[in-house]
């Protein structure tokens, strides 16, 4: 929807752009670009995806040394606007709402918008998900045993942490969006983002699908008129996972004012929560605040 509008452009998912200014490999001391993270990025097949000429990149490098990190990023996606004639150019990776301490301090104008979506229909989503053993939450330790808790803590943790970064940064870089009320009200919501973002709001965010390649059947679903989500857990979820879901970050869905099926969880239920997050969040692979 935001991709519609005529100022505005989102690039592929970029994880990487936090992660290898936080490792620093390919970083001087300083935060300078070497030659070798030119050819790291090159390689890399997510950034194949923003398919830019690789002689362009090379020539926004320069000498491969003299240009910070921030800045290469920054030209980076200066360039994708300018190939696509918009004028402004946003990100979206989910993993960015664990990130935003780094991405502030890279780019400290840079504002930032948080989807978020009742976190029972999340994890009906990560569920279904094909690839979903490859990546986290699906390759943490509990994911096999208990895939509903999992998601459970994995959507968890990046809400928490997402809304956390956006208290420190206030309202005039931090936006709060919840998918229910974008799909109920998209004119109004899209609206108030754009009066966020300082932009004028445009009607074509609402006509995203028009003019839209039809590639597969993944793409015809992303091309679709805004429609109710394909994931209901009132009727796709069942019971006992619903009540195992609530047992582990029922909290979390009163603070955000999302009902609960199971005001009272049996005893049973919530010790097997309590162990799974004990498990998940002392594990290696659980996530390290920055």
């Amino acid at each position: 929807m935001v991709d519609a509008h005529p100022e505005i452009v989102i690039t592929p998912e970029a994880h990487w752009i936090p992660l290898w200014f936080e490792e620093g490999a390919g970083l001087t001391a300083e935060g300078m670009i070497t030659p070798e993270l030119i050819a790291r990025l090159l390689d890399h097949p997510k950034f194949a995806l923003f398919r830019l000429g690789r002689k362009d990149v090379i020539a926004l490098a320069g000498d491969g040394h003299s240009l910070s990190y921030a800045a290469l990023v920054t030209a980076i996606h200066d360039l994708y606007g300018k190939i696509r004639s918009k004028a402004f150019v946003g990100n979206k990776t989910p993993d960015s709402a664990r990130r935003m301490q780094t991405l502030h301090a890279l780019w400290p104008e840079a504002r930032f918008v948080h989807l978020i979506r009742d976190g029972r229909d999340v994890a009906l989503s990560l569920m279904a998900w094909p690839r979903v053993t490859q990546k986290r939450p699906g390759t943490l330790p509990t994911w096999k045993d208990d895939p509903v808790s999992t998601a459970a803590l994995w959507w968890e943790l990046n809400v928490r942490r997402g809304r956390e970064g956006g208290r420190l940064l206030g309202s005039g870089l931090y936006h709060e969006l919840r998918y229910e009320s974008l799909i109920a009200n998209p004119a109004e919501e899209c609206a108030n983002l754009c009066a966020f973002l300082g932009l004028p709001y445009d009607d074509a965010m609402l006509r995203f699908y028009e003019n839209r390649p039809r590639k597969s059947l993944s793409a015809r679903n992303d091309w679709r008129p805004i429609t109710p989500s394909l994931r209901d857990w009132r009727t796709q979820m069942p019971a006992e996972e619903v009540e195992r879901f609530e047992a582990t970050v029922g909290e979390l869905l009163d603070e955000l004012g999302y009902p609960r099926a199971f005001p009272s969880v049996r005893h049973a239920v919530m010790e097997h929560s309590c162990k799974i997050r004990e498990l998940l969040t002392q594990h290696s692979l659980w996530p390290a605040r920055q």
